[in-house]
């Protein structure tokens, strides 16, 4: 018999790694990670009165909705199989103060939301933050006593939230704010309110990020905020400060955590899902969004292979789930698949 033994053969010490490769089939049986619909987290986008469907010039298919039809685009994620929502308002200016007090009114635009959806749509969950930005007159995440976000006080404001959120039926509380404690408070707040059964998804490692911008044009902070969130947000450099956070939310009693930004911190994804024995999860944030569709919309990129694959490099990044605006259209996809 002829040898046919390559040189490659020898380099390689016969081992080809193109042969998992050969043929669909083949690629399918390895494939380490897998994207579902069930790893899809909505966040969608609320403004005041009815019949309201208000394009964002900075997200290119996201829309600001009045309650009502938010309430019909939920039901018709649902029907997708996205078992969540994450919510976010955009209230009139006139009911922004120093403290964000608005935030603190039972009925207000958020709580009326959730109210509305767990009415309409009960088996889809709802997802609530706290952080005090879209209720505040000059856009940060907490209150501003001269020129100070004061942790104490916005952790009290942010505990009754939270139990506004929870009596209102959210199922689960995200704590965006980044203020020290705030884990444990809101957690000793939801049960002493007989609350034991709403989880909180911390926002563990939230960056001092440059790609916040079109959310905050979303809900109209961009032209309120006063100087930076240096003083709470995690620095883009600091990785094992960001661990260390994450570890104090979990043993205050964090359920989930979250990375915020995503696709540039996937190597904290990885961090937190090989220290904690916590379910995590990424957001990928407005900015990733818009870059992906504006370049989708430019015609230098295939913007549904991109969206696709960056949700999957979350998936292999360790996340369990991912809060993407792209949703609803990933979650149309897997269903032709």
């Amino acid at each position: 018999m002829t040898n046919k033994t390559h040189l490659v053969d020898e380099i390689t010490g016969h081992r080809r790694m193109r042969r998992n490769r050969k043929a669909d089939w083949t690629r399918r049986l390895v494939q380490e990670s897998r994207l579902t619909v069930d790893d899809l987290i909505w966040p969608i986008f609320l403004v005041p009165g009815s019949g309201i469907i208000d394009p964002i010039a900075a997200m290119p298919g996201v829309n600001r909705m009045s309650v009502d039809k938010a309430v019909e685009a939920v039901k018709e994620a649902a029907d997708l199989g996205i078992p969540a929502i994450a919510t976010f308002p955009n209230i009139e200016m006139n009911l922004r103060d120093q403290t964000g007090s608005h935030i603190l009114e039972a009925n207000n635009l958020l709580n009326q939301a959730t109210a509305a959806i767990k009415k309409a749509v009960p088996n889809i969950g709802v997802i609530t933050d706290v952080a005090l930005d879209p209720f505040t007159s000059h856009g940060h995440d907490g209150i501003l006593r001269g020129s100070e976000i004061v942790n104490d006080e916005t952790v009290d404001q942010v505990v009754k939230a939270a139990i506004l959120q929870a009596d209102a039926g959210s199922d689960i509380i995200a704590p965006s704010e980044m203020m020290d404690g705030r884990i444990g408070a809101i957690r000793r707040g939801l049960d002493a309110a007989g609350h034991q059964s709403v989880g909180i998804m911390s926002y563990a490692t939230k960056f001092s990020s440059g790609y916040y911008g079109p959310y905050r044009e979303a809900i109209s902070t961009a032209g309120l905020l006063k100087g930076d969130k240096n003083s709470y947000y995690i620095s883009p450099a600091n990785g094992t400060e960001a661990v260390r956070d994450a570890a104090m939310d979990v043993e205050e009693g964090a359920d989930m955590l979250m990375v915020k930004p995503g696709l540039p911190y996937l190597d904290i994804c990885w961090r937190l899902k090989e220290a904690f024995s916590l379910p995590v999860f990424a957001y990928q944030v407005s900015g990733e969004y818009s870059q992906i569709k504006a370049a989708g919309m430019n015609g230098w990129i295939d913007e549904e292979r991109v969206m696709m694959e960056t949700l999957l490099c979350f998936k292999r990044a360790g996340c369990d789930g991912i809060l993407t605006y792209f949703a609803v259209e990933a979650a149309r996809r897997l269903a032709k698949a």
